[in-house]
């Protein structure tokens, strides 16, 4: 039903309207309302008209790939939403509902050019509040991590998990086994003599040999453990980033099926009111008794 002047008096965007320009534009508008929970438009739906609240609150967000509402604004007495698909023609880009029993009205294509003719800086309102929301979503995206999970773990590293990665990676090398060869080789070689030009530091048991050797091991044995638990808690992260996938693209299909199920219920309905108007024009007209 149409808006009355006074409830067009009580929203900031008409309020430097005077009574007759209100009374003009109260004759094209509807007062709409709305309970607690109910979807006021959702997002994809056509984008016909834009909506002012008067009384109550409605939630404007988006659904990310997995299922979580990201909200953007709460509009409440004095808020308009849903201008942008108004705008360019597009679908709508969020969807709305209501937070508890909400009052508005709402205007269409020609109400808001009548509205920018008689109050031309209610245009500047308009594009602040889509810019208001721009920036929101600009923060939002902002927020998103922009490298994988395991470039996010190896920010965190200490400095002694670093040099446990790089022993751990050295002594699986070739390197670390020609290495040790060659130490060996000279070890022992002088001290069973065969360097008569060095004197033996070590001879034979090469007790020295065995307790350094020994020590490595331990060293040794516990960066490839530190190392290992690296690569565990990033098999982890990988697990969780390719479940939480696995779920966007779940739930992706999910959608396309209500879409397509949507698509289809129209189709019917179309079918059915062509095969009903087909049928009527079909059917000679009658011509009563003789």
């Amino acid at each position: 039903m149409p808006a009355d002047t006074a409830l067009l008096a009580s929203v900031p965007l008409f309020e430097r309207l005077d009574e007759e320009e209100r009374s003009l534009l109260a004759a094209q508008l509807d007062d709409v309302s709305f309970d607690a929970g109910q979807v006021v438009f959702k997002r994809g739906d056509p984008g016909g008209s834009i909506f002012i609240v008067v009384s109550g609150a409605v939630e404007i967000f988006v659904e990310d790939t997995v299922g979580q509402r990201v909200v953007f604004e709460t509009a409440k007495a004095g808020d308009f939403f849903g201008e942008l698909s108004l705008l360019d023609g597009d679908p709508r880009s969020a969807s709305a509902v209501a937070m508890e029993g909400t009052r508005a009205v709402r205007l269409d294509r020609n109400d808001l050019e009548l509205l920018f003719k008689r109050h031309p800086t209610s245009a500047m309102d308009v594009l602040a509040v889509i810019g208001k929301r721009l920036r929101e979503a600009d923060r939002l995206i902002g927020t998103r991590p922009t490298y994988s999970p395991n470039e996010a773990v190896e920010e965190k590293l200490t400095t002694v998990q670093r040099i446990a990665d790089k022993a751990a990676a050295f002594s699986g090398s070739i390197t670390f086994l020609v290495v040790h060869i060659a130490w060996f080789a000279v070890w022992i070689s002088v001290n069973l003599g065969f360097v008569p030009s060095v004197e033996a530091f070590d001879p034979f048991p090469f007790g020295l040999l065995t307790m350094v050797v020994s020590l490595e091991a331990i060293f040794l044995s516990c960066m490839v453990l530190i190392s290992q638990n690296r690569q565990a808690a990033k098999e982890r992260i990988r697990s969780d980033a390719e479940y939480d996938a696995n779920i966007r693209a779940g739930l992706e299909v999910t959608q396309l099926h209500v879409k397509v199920d949507a698509l289809y219920e129209q189709t019917l309905a179309r079918l059915a009111g062509l095969e009903k108007r087909v049928l009527e024009a079909g059917q000679p007209p009658s011509t009563g008794p003789r």
